[in-house]
């Protein structure tokens, strides 16, 4: 469940330059992979006039954020978030035919307990509405309010900027009890699916920044009122199929090699490949042809993310469809009767799961239960939660850590990388990927990248 915001192309690497390229609609393309970022980037080479190939192991599209089917509930692979400012991921969806109001809620911010204390954003812009929010928190002291202002207005004046090799435990040294655990700890790990004794500083400034100071409705929360495949991945896939796209699903790519001023995908020749596949696959494939670049991606630490569904029949939490938890594991809790139309539905999720998935999915699960009963109290629930199913995602984001180096977009001429990971100012979001691969599509189509 990871909360970032827009990314946008860089400029070209140190020592190369750009020269335009060929007629495009003479070009072919291949995507490999077709999570958010690869139907991005197809997308985005079809609207250029390519002709593309997109190639997918899974049976489903979406990578880590695709629908799911188990225990009889239509379902995702666990819970996912956007917010306001994922601009050009509401374009996507606008573009291949998908309203985003009719497929999602959208809310005010509001990181409230089942009881419905905690900050609420009111409408409006964000910086001013987080500053009456903060001030409004009667749960806190006078001290902690004014403590928590002070620290954001510093780093407001500093450009929301810091030392590199700073973790968020660093930027928030100082700062009160409740300001860390109940709103920057639970935001750093939502936002970044790394803890904060290890997460970057300068990743999660770069989040709060475009959150706040993005403009009306930025922070707001946009929380899916469909399964994900509804969201872009379906509808992304009859438009690139209406537009003349081919798509092969069930199909891990083999090989990759250089081939007549292009690459060939498992034999095929294509002018420009976009590899959209995970950090394991992208470096499998690049490595013949860019070892330093496929050793960046290889050396990727990945985190986990555990998302439990439990039915507990009448209960609803009575202020918002998102509650956060206290105690771990999860850090969040979805009502699906406000979202989705199935009352008694719960969906918790642990970001940076992988200290409760060391001790087994079923101890990780009875610890999920027990929350769930906890909080569920506080919301007068006659029944007990009753397991459904759970979904884990071992390798759903790499570790964004303080001090990552992250592998570049280019991978090596004609070859470009889309994929959450790919370096940038943002965690591993469903806007970093998007972004990541409209900016290789407009590379690979629009331009050759020469060194000097």
């Amino acid at each position: 469940m990871a909360v970032g915001l827009s990314a946008h192309p860089s400029a070209p690497p140190p020592g190369r330059r750009q020269v335009a390229g060929p007629d495009a609609a003479t070009r072919t393309a291949a995507v490999i992979g077709a999570g958010w970022a690869g139907l991005a980037a197809a997308v985005g080479l079809v609207q250029a006039g390519l002709a593309v190939t997109v190639h997918e192991m899974a049976p489903v599209l979406g990578g880590r954020a695709r629908s799911v089917a188990r225990a009889g509930h239509a379902g995702d692979n666990g819970q996912h978030i956007l917010i306001g400012a994922y601009r050009s991921t509401l374009a996507l969806m606008r573009q291949v035919g998908v309203d985003p109001s009719s497929v999602l809620l959208r809310t005010p911010l509001a990181l409230i307990g089942a009881d419905g204390s905690g900050l609420r954003l009111p409408p409006g812009p964000a910086a001013l509405g987080f500053a009456r929010a903060v001030l409004g928190l009667r749960t806190w002291s006078l001290a902690d309010r004014l403590a928590l202002l002070r620290r954001c207005a510093a780093w407001a004046a500093a450009g929301f900027r810091c030392d590199p090799a700073w973790t968020v435990d660093r930027l928030c040294s100082g700062l009160p009890a409740a300001p860390r655990l109940e709103l920057l700890e639970p935001l750093c790990v939502a936002a970044l699916n790394t803890e904060a004794r290890e997460a970057s500083a300068t990743v999660f400034l770069r989040v709060i920044r475009d959150a706040l100071l993005g403009g009306r409705g930025c922070a707001d929360l946009l929380l899916p009122r469909v399964p994900l495949g509804g969201l872009l991945p379906e509808a992304a896939a009859r438009w690139l199929e209406s537009h003349g796209a081919r798509l092969r699903l069930r199909h891990r790519v083999q090989t990759l090699a250089r081939h007549a001023g292009g690459w060939a995908v498992d034999g095929q020749a294509f002018d420009v490949v976009v590899l959209a596949c995970t950090a394991a696959e992208a470096a499998r494939l690049a490595r013949p042809h860019a070892p330093e670049w496929s050793g960046l991606a290889a050396g990727l630490r990945h985190q986990s993310i555990l998302t439990t569904y439990v039915r507990c029949d009448g209960a609803r939490l009575p202020h918002h469809p998102m509650a956060r938890l206290d105690g771990g594991p999860a850090q969040f809790a979805f009502d699906h009767g406000w979202l989705s139309g199935h009352p008694g539905l719960f969906a918790l999720v642990a970001s940076a799961a992988d200290p409760w998935m060391a001790q087994g999915l079923e101890g990780a699960e009875a610890a999920m239960l027990r929350q769930a009963g906890d909080f569920l109290r506080t919301c007068a629930a006659s029944g007990r939660p009753r397991l459904v199913h759970s979904v884990c995602e071992r390798r759903a984001t790499f570790a964004c850590a303080a001090g990552l180096r992250r592998p570049p977009a280019a991978v090596a001429p004609g070859l470009w990388a889309a994929a959450d990971f790919v370096a940038g100012p943002y965690p591993a979001t469903l806007e970093g990927a998007v972004c990541s691969g409209e900016a290789a599509a407009r590379a690979a189509a629009g331009l050759e990248i020469e060194t000097r």
